[in-house]
């Protein structure tokens, strides 16, 4: 899976709680005289009559760069899930094809309609599942096989025009041991997504298997309606609000960060990259929440106020920027919702004066919160 999306996992339940109050206050203030701050179901929506809905914003900035750079894999979603115990895969289907009509996104395909993009919603969900049976094969080389098949999968690009843009595929180990390849193209899942499709997915599992009702609530709005409602309440002095914040907080912002690099920027992203994985020790770990804790911070506050000290020590910068993603859902009837909410902040670090780590903690926080506040601005703009 990708990078998580979800900054606000960084958070206590308690800061959480404490940021939608500011978040859901903030609507308040911004709410169109006279609007509602509840996302409606779009018209016609329920008789199956209503017109192609246009895409979201965070929906049309990847469609852009698909039209841009098409058949390129880089916003593929993967995940596998390693399914122990008896399973019968006809029984998976029919739950993974009622997963589907749950939530409209995962059998939305997207057109372009005198110019402009709309999301083309199937009324039939259509599932395939092949099944390949490794089986057979001897330990080290399933093993191998599996590897290669996920990664083959993983790297399998999307039409978006065309579809589907979810692709599933069961591998069988061994008769009590599968793995489900999931790959849904990040226009229709982000890192939030994850958590709603294993928990539906586990529920209508367990409701076929027991012929008993799924406990799931009813999805109060489908994806669609929350990109035809945003574009509505973005704009106007609520957009203009937007942008006024960004304009000011960005004002006179460096281009880059001047990084001691050991090789020359090629002059277009490859995708070529690597990781590295590290733990940090849990006296350091619970060291790093106490100081969140006493500065009225998070964890990822401190942690970005580390990262900016090291960049400007690096850099010889005292103003240095950092992107961040959020999750984008501060509104309840998405949070149930699969589909592409996040969005990407740029956080700007002041380290100028020498502060304390301390005074950097405070600023940080500050910032953080007051972008949390404006994040509806699509990052494009």
């Amino acid at each position: 899976m990708s990078s998580s999306e979800r900054r606000l996992d960084n958070l206590s339940r308690e800061d959480r709680a404490l940021l939608f109050a500011r978040l859901r206050a903030k609507r308040q203030e911004t709410a169109p005289e006279g609007g509602s701050l509840q996302i409606p179901r779009r018209p016609g929506a329920a008789e199956g009559q209503s017109a192609p809905p246009p895409l979201s914003f965070a929906q049309q900035r990847l469609w852009f760069l698909d039209r841009l750079e098409p058949g390129e894999p880089t916003y593929n979603a993967p995940a596998s899930l390693l399914i122990e115990g008896y399973l019968r895969p006809d029984l998976l289907l029919r739950v993974l094809t009622d997963l589907v009509a749950r939530h409209e996104t995962l059998r939305t395909t997207f057109a372009e309609v005198d110019g402009e993009p709309v999301q083309v919603i199937s009324p039939v969900a259509r599932i395939h599942l092949p099944l390949i049976d490794l089986s057979g094969l001897a330990a080290s080389a399933r093993t191998s096989e599996a590897a290669r098949l996920e990664l083959a999968e993983a790297r399998l690009p999307f039409d978006l025009a065309a579809g589907p843009i979810l692709r599933t595929t069961l591998l069988r180990l061994a008769p009590a041991e599968h793995i489900l390849l999931l790959t849904v193209h990040h226009i229709a899942f982000d890192g939030w997504s994850q958590g709603v499709f294993m928990r539906d997915l586990n529920a209508l599992y367990v409701a076929h298997a027991t012929r008993t009702p799924a406990a799931l609530p009813e999805l109060p709005i489908q994806y669609a309606d929350f990109a035809v409602w945003q574009r509505s309440w973005l704009s106007g002095a609520v957009l203009e609000k937007q942008l006024i914040y960004w304009r000011d907080r960005l004002a006179g912002a460096p281009p880059a960060i001047d990084l001691p690099l050991d090789r020359q920027r090629p002059p277009r992203p490859t995708g070529n990259g690597a990781k590295v994985i590290f733990a940090l020790e849990p006296e350091i770990s619970e060291r790093l929440r106490a100081l969140a804790r006493q500065e009225g911070g998070t964890l990822f506050m401190v942690l970005l106020a580390g990262l900016y000290a090291l960049l400007a020590r690096t850099s010889g910068q005292d103003d240095v920027l950092a992107g961040t993603t959020v999750a984008n859902r501060t509104r309840p009837e998405t949070e149930g919702l699969i589909g592409f909410f996040v969005n990407t902040l740029v956080l700007r670090g002041d380290v100028s004066g020498a502060p304390s780590f301390a005074g950097l903690l405070g600023r940080v926080r500050e910032t953080a919160l007051l972008s949390y506040m404006h994040q509806d601005l699509p990052f494009e703009r």
